[in-house]
């Protein structure tokens, strides 16, 4: 027995999600009388963590809403800045999504990542363990009912990547104070510190030296550094804009 129909109507930004029989106009949906709105929409491919307000008949609902015959329901994109209650803003980054986590350290975010591929299951528990929003392009992963946050990162370019995380989310940046190979955090560093890491060449042609915490990595202004700050440059002057 068919249950309730609803009309639904996704927002043009969710377009990427949604079959192309149901992008624009409104589509009618055959319920089950029993499912959750929530799991209805995600059954139609939009992963929660990409859906922002859930309207009916001008009323925001919450995703645990069943839906009645004849309800229309509109899903609005997530509002932008997003903002995670619950703990510091912090990510959790897929085994794919490496560069993007490098760039996200050299502005100073606290960003962890997998370089191995340790499996859904594992990454949505460590995104609940450790309270960090889950960035990936697997939308599988973002349907785990465990994650404690996440959201899915629409470009395979980094440099747009990190335009969408900023924009998204407007973490605080603090450039050059986090390490982009484990992100643990830089303190100052003497060369003598760090002596038995550097190369002669190094050690002769730079004094300011700073130092992971953490893995003990050493950082200096080498020949990668301007490429480095131009990434900087153009997240702040994005903030400031």
């Amino acid at each position: 027995m068919n249950g309730p129909e609803i009309l639904v109507e996704f927002a043009s930004e969710l377009a990427l999600f949604v079959p192309h029989g149901r992008r624009g106009d409104p589509s009618r949906v055959v319920t089950d009388g029993v499912s959750t709105l929530g799991h209805v929409i995600e059954s139609l491919g939009v992963p929660l963590t990409e859906a922002g307000a859930l309207v009916i008949d001008g009323h925001e609902v919450p995703v645990s809403h069943i839906p009645a015959d004849g309800e229309s329901v509109t899903v609005r994109p997530v509002t932008r800045p997003q903002h995670v209650p619950g703990a510091p803003l912090r990510f959790l980054l897929d085994v794919h999504l490496g560069t993007l986590a490098r760039r996200l350290r050299l502005l100073g975010v606290d960003a962890a990542y997998e370089s191995t591929d340790i499996g859904d299951p594992a990454l949505a528990a460590l995104s609940a363990a450790e309270r960090r929003v889950m960035l990936s392009r697997d939308r599988g992963l973002l349907r785990r009912r465990e994650l404690w946050a996440g959201a899915y990162v629409y470009s395979t370019h980094p440099e747009d990547q990190l335009r969408d995380v900023l924009d998204r989310f407007a973490p605080e940046l603090r450039p050059w104070t986090r390490c982009t190979a484990c992100n643990g955090l830089l303190k100052p560093a003497t060369k003598e510190e760090v002596a038995d890491r550097l190369e002669g060449g190094t050690q002769r042609s730079y004094d300011v030296f700073a130092q992971c915490a953490a893995c003990g990595r050493a950082y200096w202004k080498g020949a990668h550094h301007e490429q480095l700050e131009a990434i900087v440059r153009e997240a702040l002057r994005m903030r400031a804009g």
